[in-house]
């Protein structure tokens, strides 16, 4: 059992946490299905990397039908949980190389769950149509139509591929160091006529509860954000960190940490900005 656990945890939480949006979901999820997977007889294990994958899928549909009745009662955005890169060779490899964007988690909030389980399972962790046939219950070509319906409300053409420009490093060093000398021009040059900031406070920290748009508006709340940090008790300190695989930068204030943000590029222009403030979504990056 523990073998089982040790080669296929960084696979299971990674499909768990796209499917559901949460890391404290994915890991219910994934502890969930090894202790009941003590009362499977062995046999049933030929295949043990399908099983578990089928086992954690079903487990999220519980738990995503649960999370939809809470979302449909949460105060402004929703933003999918941030993930901290693990420095874990083993567990890396997984996550940076099965794992959707921090954008196209954002797009999966608009799908269901079974075609969200078909587009995870084939454009993130590559798996064959045949598998995913069985895996969600489904025909080859049901499961082939279903990524097809998918990619249409997540607004992807046939032939897009499936992961937005993230921003590199030194989009974030740039955008932050003109924030920090409250450069109105080079703020407003770097982000896209049609870019969108969206910001996730659930009620509990500030956040603007409306998506804001337009380069003008998006600009005046980053440097109204950052005219403000000094006021915070405690002070501010600013980071770049490796964040769902792609580089953010975390905001902390005294002990904790206040915001996480990440953001991606499209045409050369910074096109979306995701801010999480909510603390709730925050705490297990403190663990």
């Amino acid at each position: 059992m523990q073998e089982l656990y040790e080669h296929y945890k960084g696979l299971l939480f990674t499909l768990a946490y796209q499917l559901t949006g949460s890391v404290s979901d994915a890991e219910d999820a994934v502890q969930d299905v090894f202790l009941k997977l003590y009362d499977v007889k062995l046999d049933r294990l030929v295949e043990p990397k399908a099983y578990l994958c089928k086992m954690v899928t079903n487990r999220c549909r519980d738990l995503f039908n649960s999370a939809r009745k809470r979302r449909e009662q949460y105060f402004g955005q929703w933003l999918p949980e941030p993930l901290l890169t693990p420095n874990d060779e083993s567990f890396e490899s997984v996550v940076q190389g099965e794992l959707l964007s921090y954008a196209m988690l954002v797009l999966l909030e608009r799908l269901s769950l079974t075609e969200r389980a078909v587009f995870v399972l084939r454009e993130a962790l590559g798996f064959e149509y045949a598998n995913i046939a069985e895996l969600v219950g489904k025909s080859e070509a049901n499961c082939r139509k279903l990524i097809s319906r998918a990619r249409g409300k997540m607004g992807i053409t046939p032939d897009e591929p499936v992961n937005p420009e993230a921003a590199s490093e030194e989009w974030v060093r740039r955008l932050l160091a003109a924030l920090e000398q409250g450069n109105v021009d080079r703020v407003v040059s770097m982000l896209a006529k049609d870019v969108v900031l969206v910001s996730d406070g659930g009620g509990k920290a500030f956040a603007a509860v409306h998506p804001i748009e337009s380069r003008d508006l998006v600009a005046r709340f980053l440097l109204g954000l950052t005219r403000k940090a000094p006021h915070y008790e405690g002070g501010v300190h600013v980071e770049m960190r490796d964040i769902n695989g792609q580089t953010g930068f975390v905001v902390r204030s005294g002990d904790g940490i206040v915001t996480v943000a990440l953001m991606h590029v499209e045409r050369n222009s910074i096109r979306n900005l995701y801010f999480v403030r909510n603390p709730d979504k925050l705490r297990h990056l403190l663990k």
